[in-house]
């Protein structure tokens, strides 16, 4: 039972999803102490100084923060990026097969093919 799970692990994308998932919390962290103590610092000084994370709306004595909830969204845009430009450098599409155009219909065919698939042409 060991070898049999032993071999799913390997030879399916579980052992890529968990590298995946570890590695994501990892960029995450980091990218939040990006966002929290270098980028957020800069805009809220641009701003005026005005600290996000202090940003607080208080309803019948409820304190709702949206100061934080800023802070949340902006690492999320940043972490998204930084995984989306991992993944195009990383995932590359396979080069599209080589296909024979049928010239009187325009479909395209397989190239060993000496009939058109639609209209069936010699081609």
């Amino acid at each position: 039972m060991y070898a049999e799970f032993k071999a799913f692990l390997l030879k399916t994308n579980a052992l890529a999803l968990a590298i995946g998932v570890i590695l994501g919390a990892a960029l995450g962290t980091v990218v939040a102490s990006l966002v929290n103590d270098i980028i957020m610092p800069v805009v809220g000084k641009l701003l005026g100084g005005v600290d996000f994370s202090q940003l607080v709306v208080t309803w019948d004595g409820v304190e709702i923060r949206y100061g934080l909830f800023i802070n949340s969204v902006i690492t999320f845009i940043i972490v998204a990026f930084v995984v989306f430009l991992i993944a195009r450098s990383l995932i590359k599409e396979p080069p599209p097969d080589e296909v024979k155009v049928c010239p009187f219909c325009k479909e395209p065919n397989a190239v060993d093919a000496t009939r058109c698939k639609a209209c069936t042409s010699e081609i």
